[in-house]
Protein backbone atom coordinates (compact mmCIF):
# COMPACT_ATOMS: atom_id res chain seq x y z
CA UNK A 1 0.00 0.00 0.00
CA UNK A 2 1.49 3.35 -0.89
CA UNK A 3 1.97 5.55 1.89
CA UNK A 4 -0.59 9.53 1.94
CA UNK A 5 1.41 12.62 1.43
CA UNK A 6 2.05 13.63 5.12
CA UNK A 7 -1.28 14.65 6.89
CA UNK A 8 -2.13 16.42 9.99
CA UNK A 9 -3.97 15.13 12.76
CA UNK A 10 -6.77 17.69 11.85
CA UNK A 11 -6.55 15.85 8.42
CA UNK A 12 -7.04 12.38 10.23
CA UNK A 13 -9.56 13.67 12.58
CA UNK A 14 -11.88 15.13 9.76
CA UNK A 15 -11.67 11.58 7.58
CA UNK A 16 -12.58 10.13 10.48
CA UNK A 17 -15.81 12.44 11.30
CA UNK A 18 -16.69 11.67 7.45
CA UNK A 19 -16.16 8.24 7.69
CA UNK A 20 -18.67 7.91 11.41
CA UNK A 21 -20.72 10.22 9.40
CA UNK A 22 -21.00 8.04 5.78
CA UNK A 23 -20.35 4.42 6.86
CA UNK A 24 -19.97 3.79 10.67
CA UNK A 25 -22.84 5.22 12.11
CA UNK A 26 -25.34 3.93 9.00
CA UNK A 27 -23.82 0.79 9.35
CA UNK A 28 -24.24 0.37 13.29
CA UNK A 29 -27.77 -0.72 13.44
CA UNK A 30 -27.14 -4.03 11.42
CA UNK A 31 -23.70 -4.51 13.27
CA UNK A 32 -25.94 -4.20 16.39
CA UNK A 33 -28.65 -6.16 15.08
CA UNK A 34 -26.97 -9.01 13.08
CA UNK A 35 -24.11 -9.11 16.25
CA UNK A 36 -22.00 -8.98 12.72
CA UNK A 37 -18.49 -7.56 12.22
CA UNK A 38 -18.32 -3.89 10.69
CA UNK A 39 -16.67 -4.73 8.32
CA UNK A 40 -17.54 -1.82 6.36
CA UNK A 41 -15.69 0.81 8.63
CA UNK A 42 -12.84 -1.48 8.54
CA UNK A 43 -12.51 -1.66 4.88
CA UNK A 44 -13.12 2.17 4.66
CA UNK A 45 -10.51 2.47 7.82
CA UNK A 46 -8.06 0.56 5.37
CA UNK A 47 -8.41 2.56 2.82
CA UNK A 48 -7.37 5.72 4.76
CA UNK A 49 -5.05 3.75 6.16
CA UNK A 50 -6.42 4.31 9.80
CA UNK A 51 -5.16 1.41 11.19
CA UNK A 52 -1.37 2.33 11.32
CA UNK A 53 -1.79 5.73 12.90
CA UNK A 54 0.40 4.30 15.84
CA UNK A 55 3.19 3.83 13.82
CA UNK A 56 5.62 5.19 13.68
CA UNK A 57 6.80 7.19 10.71
CA UNK A 58 10.11 5.05 10.24
CA UNK A 59 7.91 2.24 9.19
CA UNK A 60 5.29 4.19 7.28
CA UNK A 61 2.16 5.01 9.56
CA UNK A 62 1.42 8.54 11.21
CA UNK A 63 3.35 8.09 14.44
CA UNK A 64 0.62 9.99 16.46
CA UNK A 65 0.78 9.95 20.15
CA UNK A 66 -1.18 7.91 22.18
CA UNK A 67 -3.43 11.02 23.20
CA UNK A 68 -4.09 11.50 19.61
CA UNK A 69 -5.33 7.89 19.63
CA UNK A 70 -7.72 8.21 22.61
CA UNK A 71 -8.74 11.23 20.68
CA UNK A 72 -9.99 9.42 17.41
CA UNK A 73 -11.35 6.31 19.85
CA UNK A 74 -13.36 9.39 21.14
CA UNK A 75 -14.63 10.12 18.33
CA UNK A 76 -15.41 6.91 16.63
CA UNK A 77 -17.30 6.33 19.91
CA UNK A 78 -19.79 8.59 18.88
CA UNK A 79 -20.81 7.03 15.86
CA UNK A 80 -20.58 3.63 17.15
CA UNK A 81 -19.70 1.67 20.25
CA UNK A 82 -18.29 -1.98 18.31
CA UNK A 83 -16.29 -0.44 16.05
CA UNK A 84 -15.21 1.97 18.27
CA UNK A 85 -13.78 -0.59 20.86
CA UNK A 86 -12.56 -2.93 17.96
CA UNK A 87 -10.87 0.37 17.14
CA UNK A 88 -9.09 0.47 20.31
CA UNK A 89 -8.58 -3.35 20.70
CA UNK A 90 -6.37 -2.82 17.57
CA UNK A 91 -4.31 -0.26 19.16
CA UNK A 92 -3.88 -1.69 22.81
CA UNK A 93 -1.60 -4.38 20.39
CA UNK A 94 -0.32 -1.86 18.24
CA UNK A 95 1.19 -0.23 21.04
CA UNK A 96 2.09 -3.19 23.09
CA UNK A 97 4.39 -4.22 19.77
CA UNK A 98 5.98 -0.26 19.37
CA UNK A 99 6.67 0.32 22.94
CA UNK A 100 8.48 -3.12 23.41
CA UNK A 101 9.48 -5.01 20.55
CA UNK A 102 11.22 -2.22 18.57
CA UNK A 103 14.91 -4.04 19.14
CA UNK A 104 13.58 -7.26 17.25
CA UNK A 105 13.75 -7.37 13.56
CA UNK A 106 10.95 -9.57 12.97
CA UNK A 107 8.91 -7.14 14.55
CA UNK A 108 10.20 -3.93 13.03
CA UNK A 109 9.20 -5.56 9.93
CA UNK A 110 5.85 -6.59 11.17
CA UNK A 111 5.30 -2.66 11.86
CA UNK A 112 6.04 -2.09 8.44
CA UNK A 113 3.40 -4.81 7.20
CA UNK A 114 1.51 -3.34 9.96
CA UNK A 115 1.14 0.05 7.81
CA UNK A 116 1.76 -1.68 4.40
CA UNK A 117 -1.11 -4.62 4.85
CA UNK A 118 -3.09 -2.56 7.21
CA UNK A 119 -3.32 -5.61 9.32
CA UNK A 120 -6.28 -5.74 12.35
CA UNK A 121 -4.49 -6.85 15.29
CA UNK A 122 -6.28 -8.93 18.08
CA UNK A 123 -5.15 -10.46 21.48
CA UNK A 124 -5.85 -13.79 23.06
CA UNK A 125 -4.96 -12.87 26.34
CA UNK A 126 -7.59 -14.47 29.00
CA UNK A 127 -8.09 -18.23 29.48
CA UNK A 128 -10.49 -20.94 30.52
CA UNK A 129 -9.07 -21.85 34.15
CA UNK A 130 -7.21 -18.76 35.72
CA UNK A 131 -10.42 -16.80 36.52
CA UNK A 132 -9.74 -13.69 34.74
CA UNK A 133 -6.23 -13.43 35.91
CA UNK A 134 -4.43 -11.90 32.85
CA UNK A 135 -0.62 -12.33 34.86
CA UNK A 136 -1.66 -16.79 34.75
CA UNK A 137 -1.57 -18.97 32.17
CA UNK A 138 -2.14 -22.69 31.86
CA UNK A 139 -0.77 -23.10 28.56
CA UNK A 140 2.83 -22.76 27.15
CA UNK A 141 5.01 -21.99 23.79
CA UNK A 142 7.05 -25.34 23.27
CA UNK A 143 9.70 -24.36 21.06
CA UNK A 144 11.64 -26.84 19.52
CA UNK A 145 15.45 -27.10 18.50
CA UNK A 146 14.83 -25.46 15.07
CA UNK A 147 13.81 -22.92 16.43
CA UNK A 148 9.85 -23.47 15.12
CA UNK A 149 7.15 -23.54 18.30
CA UNK A 150 3.62 -24.99 18.54
CA UNK A 151 0.67 -23.57 21.36
CA UNK A 152 -2.61 -24.38 21.79
CA UNK A 153 -4.84 -22.18 24.22
CA UNK A 154 -8.55 -22.28 25.35
CA UNK A 155 -9.53 -18.96 25.44
CA UNK A 156 -12.96 -17.82 26.57
CA UNK A 157 -13.06 -14.69 24.27
CA UNK A 158 -11.15 -13.76 21.08
CA UNK A 159 -12.64 -10.31 20.24
CA UNK A 160 -13.23 -10.87 16.18
CA UNK A 161 -10.79 -13.30 15.71
CA UNK A 162 -12.40 -14.43 12.33
CA UNK A 163 -12.22 -11.13 10.80
CA UNK A 164 -7.88 -10.24 12.28
CA UNK A 165 -4.75 -10.82 10.08
CA UNK A 166 -2.97 -11.88 13.31
CA UNK A 167 -3.46 -12.69 17.30
CA UNK A 168 -1.23 -11.76 19.63
CA UNK A 169 -1.11 -14.43 22.25
CA UNK A 170 -0.18 -14.77 25.76
CA UNK A 171 1.39 -17.90 26.82
CA UNK A 172 4.16 -19.39 29.87
CA UNK A 173 7.16 -19.40 28.31
CA UNK A 174 7.71 -22.77 28.50
CA UNK A 175 5.82 -25.90 29.51
CA UNK A 176 8.14 -25.76 32.99
CA UNK A 177 7.59 -22.19 33.74
CA UNK A 178 5.48 -20.93 36.77
CA UNK A 179 1.86 -19.71 35.56
CA UNK A 180 3.43 -15.88 35.78
CA UNK A 181 6.26 -16.37 33.97
CA UNK A 182 4.78 -15.24 30.39
CA UNK A 183 4.92 -14.05 26.87
CA UNK A 184 3.33 -12.80 23.99
CA UNK A 185 3.01 -14.32 20.67
CA UNK A 186 2.59 -13.42 17.52
CA UNK A 187 0.32 -15.66 15.15
CA UNK A 188 -0.14 -14.87 11.31
CA UNK A 189 -3.54 -15.75 9.51
CA UNK A 190 -2.48 -19.04 7.88
CA UNK A 191 -0.67 -20.08 11.55
CA UNK A 192 -3.43 -20.54 13.65
CA UNK A 193 -6.55 -22.77 13.53
CA UNK A 194 -9.71 -21.39 15.44
CA UNK A 195 -12.35 -24.21 16.89
CA UNK A 196 -14.84 -22.19 18.46
CA UNK A 197 -16.20 -22.61 21.65
CA UNK A 198 -18.90 -20.15 22.71
CA UNK A 199 -20.59 -17.21 21.01
CA UNK A 200 -21.60 -13.95 21.50
CA UNK A 201 -25.51 -13.56 21.90
CA UNK A 202 -25.46 -10.32 23.89
CA UNK A 203 -26.82 -7.50 25.21
CA UNK A 204 -24.80 -4.83 23.96
CA UNK A 205 -21.17 -4.47 21.78
CA UNK A 206 -22.50 -7.25 19.74
CA UNK A 207 -19.99 -5.79 16.77
CA UNK A 208 -17.09 -7.08 18.60
CA UNK A 209 -17.95 -10.70 17.92
CA UNK A 210 -16.24 -11.46 21.24
CA UNK A 211 -16.76 -15.81 20.94
CA UNK A 212 -14.59 -18.03 22.71
CA UNK A 213 -12.14 -20.29 20.69
CA UNK A 214 -9.24 -23.28 21.40
CA UNK A 215 -6.42 -21.05 18.74
CA UNK A 216 -3.87 -23.59 17.69
CA UNK A 217 -1.11 -22.22 15.88
CA UNK A 218 2.59 -22.23 15.03
CA UNK A 219 5.41 -19.94 13.84
CA UNK A 220 9.05 -19.48 14.66
CA UNK A 221 10.49 -18.50 17.56
CA UNK A 222 10.89 -14.80 16.46
CA UNK A 223 7.52 -14.52 17.05
CA UNK A 224 7.51 -14.06 20.88
CA UNK A 225 8.07 -10.78 21.56
CA UNK A 226 11.17 -10.50 23.41
CA UNK A 227 9.87 -8.48 26.87
CA UNK A 228 8.24 -10.23 29.44
CA UNK A 229 4.72 -10.26 29.44
CA UNK A 230 5.17 -8.81 32.70
CA UNK A 231 6.36 -5.42 31.43
CA UNK A 232 4.07 -5.34 28.52
CA UNK A 233 1.19 -5.24 30.31
CA UNK A 234 2.55 -3.28 33.15
CA UNK A 235 3.87 -0.86 30.80
CA UNK A 236 1.33 -0.51 28.12
CA UNK A 237 -1.50 -3.12 27.94
CA UNK A 238 -2.95 -2.01 30.86
CA UNK A 239 -2.89 1.89 30.97
CA UNK A 240 -3.39 1.90 27.23
CA UNK A 241 -6.55 -0.67 27.65
CA UNK A 242 -7.69 1.87 30.27
CA UNK A 243 -7.65 4.85 28.74
CA UNK A 244 -8.63 3.80 24.88
CA UNK A 245 -11.65 2.37 26.44
CA UNK A 246 -12.34 5.45 28.89
CA UNK A 247 -12.50 7.28 25.31
CA UNK A 248 -14.26 5.19 23.20
CA UNK A 249 -17.28 5.39 26.07
CA UNK A 250 -16.73 9.26 26.46
CA UNK A 251 -17.42 9.52 22.84
CA UNK A 252 -20.40 7.13 23.18
CA UNK A 253 -21.53 9.23 25.98
CA UNK A 254 -20.90 12.12 24.17
CA UNK A 255 -22.99 11.00 21.33
CA UNK A 256 -25.99 10.65 23.48
CA UNK A 257 -25.67 13.91 25.28
CA UNK A 258 -25.91 15.41 22.19
CA UNK A 259 -28.81 13.41 21.44
CA UNK A 260 -30.69 15.05 24.19
CA UNK A 261 -29.32 18.75 23.16
CA UNK A 262 -30.91 18.74 19.73
CA UNK A 263 -34.06 16.86 20.84
CA UNK A 264 -34.32 20.11 23.22
CA UNK A 265 -33.30 22.13 20.17
CA UNK A 266 -36.36 20.29 18.36
CA UNK A 267 -38.56 20.72 21.46
CA UNK A 268 -37.91 24.71 20.90
CA UNK A 269 -38.68 24.70 17.77
CA UNK A 270 -42.23 23.24 18.09
CA UNK A 271 -42.96 25.07 21.10
CA UNK A 272 -41.30 28.51 22.56
CA UNK A 273 -42.08 27.57 25.86
CA UNK A 274 -39.17 24.88 27.52
CA UNK A 275 -40.10 23.14 30.61
CA UNK A 276 -37.95 23.78 33.41
CA UNK A 277 -36.92 20.46 34.47
CA UNK A 278 -35.59 19.66 31.11
CA UNK A 279 -33.83 22.73 30.94
CA UNK A 280 -32.24 21.67 34.26
CA UNK A 281 -31.62 17.99 33.39
CA UNK A 282 -29.46 18.81 30.15
CA UNK A 283 -27.70 21.44 32.10
CA UNK A 284 -27.02 18.81 34.91
CA UNK A 285 -25.95 16.09 32.47
CA UNK A 286 -22.92 18.50 30.97
CA UNK A 287 -21.54 18.36 34.27
CA UNK A 288 -21.26 15.02 34.61
CA UNK A 289 -20.22 14.49 31.25
CA UNK A 290 -17.53 17.25 32.72
CA UNK A 291 -16.42 15.16 35.45
CA UNK A 292 -16.44 11.90 32.89
CA UNK A 293 -13.49 13.84 31.16
CA UNK A 294 -12.27 15.39 33.21
CA UNK A 295 -10.78 12.06 34.87
CA UNK A 296 -9.78 10.69 32.00
CA UNK A 297 -8.11 13.33 30.40
CA UNK A 298 -6.16 13.71 33.78
CA UNK A 299 -4.88 10.02 33.48
CA UNK A 300 -3.86 10.32 29.85
CA UNK A 301 -2.35 13.86 30.42
CA UNK A 302 0.22 11.49 33.05
CA UNK A 303 0.65 8.65 30.69
CA UNK A 304 1.83 10.67 27.96
CA UNK A 305 4.04 12.31 30.40
CA UNK A 306 5.64 8.87 31.20
CA UNK A 307 5.68 7.92 27.53
CA UNK A 308 7.34 10.84 26.46
CA UNK A 309 9.80 11.09 29.42
CA UNK A 310 11.07 7.23 28.23
CA UNK A 311 10.82 6.07 31.25
CA UNK A 312 7.82 3.28 31.33
CA UNK A 313 8.82 1.66 34.50
CA UNK A 314 7.02 4.82 35.97
CA UNK A 315 3.82 3.23 34.98
CA UNK A 316 4.03 0.67 37.80
CA UNK A 317 4.15 2.96 40.41
CA UNK A 318 0.67 2.45 42.51
CA UNK A 319 -0.21 5.82 42.35
CA UNK A 320 -0.31 5.61 38.72
CA UNK A 321 -2.19 2.41 38.46
CA UNK A 322 -4.63 3.23 41.00
CA UNK A 323 -5.24 6.45 38.68
CA UNK A 324 -5.55 4.39 35.78
CA UNK A 325 -7.82 1.88 37.05
CA UNK A 326 -10.20 4.97 38.52
CA UNK A 327 -10.73 5.86 34.79
CA UNK A 328 -11.84 2.32 33.61
CA UNK A 329 -14.45 1.88 37.02
CA UNK A 330 -15.65 5.76 37.00
CA UNK A 331 -15.92 6.01 33.33
CA UNK A 332 -17.61 2.47 32.81
CA UNK A 333 -20.16 3.50 34.99
CA UNK A 334 -20.62 7.03 34.54
CA UNK A 335 -21.64 6.40 31.19
CA UNK A 336 -24.61 4.28 32.35
CA UNK A 337 -25.32 7.19 34.70
CA UNK A 338 -24.69 9.76 31.20
CA UNK A 339 -27.08 7.60 28.99
CA UNK A 340 -30.11 7.21 31.50
CA UNK A 341 -30.26 10.91 32.11
CA UNK A 342 -29.97 11.75 28.20
CA UNK A 343 -32.92 9.22 27.66
CA UNK A 344 -34.88 11.24 30.57
CA UNK A 345 -34.71 14.22 28.80
CA UNK A 346 -35.14 12.81 25.37
CA UNK A 347 -38.45 10.73 26.44
CA UNK A 348 -39.98 8.27 24.29
CA UNK A 349 -37.99 8.95 21.18
CA UNK A 350 -34.83 7.73 23.60
CA UNK A 351 -36.50 4.26 24.50
CA UNK A 352 -37.59 3.29 21.04
CA UNK A 353 -35.41 1.20 18.49
CA UNK A 354 -36.50 3.43 16.09
CA UNK A 355 -35.67 7.29 14.96
CA UNK A 356 -33.39 9.82 15.28
CA UNK A 357 -33.11 10.02 18.96
CA UNK A 358 -32.64 5.90 19.74
CA UNK A 359 -30.49 5.28 22.49
CA UNK A 360 -31.09 1.87 23.08
CA UNK A 361 -28.03 0.47 21.34
CA UNK A 362 -25.80 3.45 23.59
CA UNK A 363 -27.74 1.89 26.80
CA UNK A 364 -27.24 -1.80 25.95
CA UNK A 365 -23.62 -0.69 24.87
CA UNK A 366 -23.04 0.82 28.29
CA UNK A 367 -23.66 -1.92 30.97
CA UNK A 368 -21.09 -3.90 29.09
CA UNK A 369 -18.13 -1.22 30.22
CA UNK A 370 -18.15 -2.17 33.68
CA UNK A 371 -18.22 -6.10 33.35
CA UNK A 372 -14.60 -5.37 31.41
CA UNK A 373 -12.13 -7.00 33.37
CA UNK A 374 -14.98 -6.59 36.69
CA UNK A 375 -14.89 -3.27 38.78
CA UNK A 376 -14.98 -5.57 41.07
CA UNK A 377 -11.90 -7.13 40.41
CA UNK A 378 -10.26 -3.81 39.43
CA UNK A 379 -11.61 -2.55 43.19
CA UNK A 380 -9.29 -5.09 44.44
CA UNK A 381 -6.31 -4.73 43.41
CA UNK A 382 -6.66 -0.64 43.94
CA UNK A 383 -7.82 -1.38 47.55
CA UNK A 384 -4.10 -3.41 48.18
CA UNK A 385 -2.22 -0.94 46.53
CA UNK A 386 -4.30 1.82 48.60
CA UNK A 387 -2.59 0.04 51.74
CA UNK A 388 0.72 -0.10 50.23
CA UNK A 389 1.11 3.25 48.24
CA UNK A 390 3.51 5.68 49.63
CA UNK A 391 3.50 8.71 47.18
CA UNK A 392 0.57 10.91 47.59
Amino acid sequence: MEALAQRTFEDIKATLHKLGTDVVAPAAILVDQDARFPEEAFAAFREHQLLSTYIPQEFGGDGLSISQICELCRILGSYCGSTAMIFAMHQIQVACIVHHAGGSEYFRQFMARIHSEQLLLASATTEIGVGGDLRSSICHVDVADDGNFTLEKKAPVISYALNADAILVTCRTNAEAPASDQVQVVLNKGQYELEPISGWDTMGFRGTCSSGFVIKGTGHKDQIQPMPFSQILAHSMHPVSHLTWGSLWTGLAQGAVNKARQSVRDMMRRSNELPQITATRLAELDEVMFSMKGGLFSALEEYQDILDSGNLFRAEKYGFSIQVNNVKTRCSEMIVDIISRAMLIVGIGGYRNDGKYSLCRELRDAYGAALMVNNDRIRGHNATMQVAIRES
